[in-house]
């Protein structure tokens, strides 16, 4: 590829990110004007399944992806991708009906979970021979992240200025640019014995194990202590299916001759604490970010639409510290360095944003965001780097898709935990948290005053989680030798 092909290329693969990111947070702003418009009756109670369906898609599509990309090529999967997520947007845009609705958010989180790995794939084939590129997976991470906090308020304006449907109509000019252009100048690595032969070196029944132990995780970690008790059969059920399911799983990459998510990775130091880092952080993520919103929202009566302007200095602190540690990372700046900082950085604003009370300054409350989005700037774009640079060349794409899967459950595990510790600490009025809403006058008071300080315990919580991420990261080797494997270098690009 040409210099210019590969800055096109590079923008294609930043705007797929966005287009993920965004659309997997977007909606949860918008999702009253949406059941106000197709089921006003009983559409509240399937609000659930409207968020979850994306997430549950994408997160089981995730290692099936990566092998993927190891055996078709990058450029293959990703144009797939592409066009799963384009196809479930205009579904999901013309939907007539909840249920439609949510068979098309599955649709499109299928595409999604393509487009928030196999573009980290893509970005790492961008380099050119001998080049090592820190901007690529820096800029793709930070984007990534930002995101994440800027999404509730796109949805919201989105929804409050336009129809609910021009937040999935949005997505079709866009990705139909990226597919054309994807197709036009992306000319990536293309693996040795492909074409139809390959389809046989795929592991479907360990992608498909991978898939019932992440689906049922995530039910459990949805569902736990909310639509039924934790004790309940269904929660308990489900719980020991997923137990099955690794373990099943397990076995069969143990027995599977080509298995979709090698074990033997995990003998490199990099990954293994890699995947251990990306999981921590995706735990505490989900804390600082949507408690956060609930703090603003219950304790200063902050309304939603305003509450996520407040994820803006995270986005920033992500954003600023990310293009600096691209910058320092291409002049030798080790990715250790920055995975210790970071996680260092992120441990002190938990340590801050646990001191918050019902008086607390809420400029002071945008400057520990800012702080989080430093410590979370640093760790994002990095650790994607330090795994794509350790993994062996032929397994570029598993050991890709395997980091956004760990942090997919690591958020999910946080938010359960989360969730769990406020229950069972909140000893205010009311019996718990559910009938806060409805305390008047003093009640309200003390109510809101023991919520909070539940609250900040989970942000002890986070403190701690990101605090094991230093020792990780001190874990981490000083230094790292040329990567050697069966089928040696990474190849050039032969076409696609």
């Amino acid at each position: 590829m040409t210099e210019t092909q590969r800055k096109i290329g590079f923008l294609v693969c930043l705007v797929t990110i966005v287009l993920a990111i965004l659309d997997m947070q977007i909606v949860s702003a918008a999702t009253v004007p949406i059941v106000r418009d197709l089921d006003p009756g009983h559409g509240i109670d399937k609000i659930p399944w409207l968020i979850s369906a994306f997430s549950l898609a994408s997160a089981a599509m995730l290692p099936l992806y990566g092998r993927l990309c190891d055996v078709l090529g990058a450029k293959r999967v990703f144009l797939g991708a592409v066009g799963t997520f384009i196809l479930g947007s205009a579904l999901c845009g013309a939907a007539q009906s909840i249920g439609q609705l949510i068979a098309a958010r599955a649709v499109q989180g299928i595409g999604a979970g393509g487009l928030m790995s196999v573009t980290m794939v893509v970005i790492a084939q961008l380099r050119g021979p001998g080049e090592k590129d820190a901007k690529g997976a820096g800029m793709g991470g930070i984007i990534a992240g930002g995101g994440m906090a800027v999404g509730p308020w796109i949805g919201g304006v989105l929804a409050d200025h336009a129809s609910w449907r021009w937040i999935f109509y949005i997505n079709l000019p866009l990705g139909l640019a990226v597919l054309a252009l994807g197709a036009l100048v992306l000319k990536l690595p293309r693996p040795r014995h492909t074409g139809l032969r390959g389809v046989h070196r795929i592991d479907f029944p360990g992608a498909g194990l991978a898939a019932a132990f992440s689906t049922t995780l995530l039910l459990v970690t949805e569902w736990g202590g909310k639509q039924y008790a934790w004790s309940s059969p269904q929660i308990v059920g489900l719980a020991v299916l997923s137990a099955a399911a690794l373990g099943l799983f397990l076995w069969r990459q143990v027995t599977a001759a080509e298995p979709i998510l090698p074990l033997s990775m995990f003998r490199v130091p990099e990954l293994r604490w890699g995947f251990a880092i990306q999981g921590l952080m995706g735990a505490a993520m989900v804390g600082s970010m949507y408690y956060v919103m609930v703090y603003l929202q219950v304790a200063r009566g902050v309304a939603s639409s305003s509450a996520g302007l407040y994820l803006l200095p995270m986005a920033f602190g992500m954003t600023a510290v990310g293009i600096i540690s691209a910058k320092l990372a291409e002049r030798g700046w080790a990715e250790r360095t920055f995975t210790i900082g970071g996680s260092a950085v992120a441990t002190v604003a938990f340590l801050l944003l646990s001191t918050l009370g019902t008086h607390t300054s809420l400029w002071l409350l945008r400057a520990d965001m800012l702080l989080v989005g430093l410590g979370f700037g640093m760790l994002l774009g990095q650790l994607i780097q330090l795994v794509q640079e350790a993994a062996p060349a032929h397994q570029l794409g598993v050991a890709t898709t395997s980091i956004r899967f760990f942090q997919t459950l690591g958020t999910a595990l946080g938010a359960a935990l989360f969730g769990t510790l406020i229950t069972r600490l909140y000893d205010g009025p009311g019996g718990g948290t559910d009938a806060l809403a409805s305390l008047t006058g003093a009640e309200r008071v003390a109510g809101i005053s023991a919520y909070v300080s539940a609250m900040d315990t989970v942000f002890l919580c986070g403190a701690g989680l990101m605090a094991v991420c230093v020792l990780l990261g001190l874990l981490l080797p000083k230094s790292r030798p040329e990567q050697v494997t069966s089928e040696g270098a990474r190849p050039v690009a032969v076409g696609t």
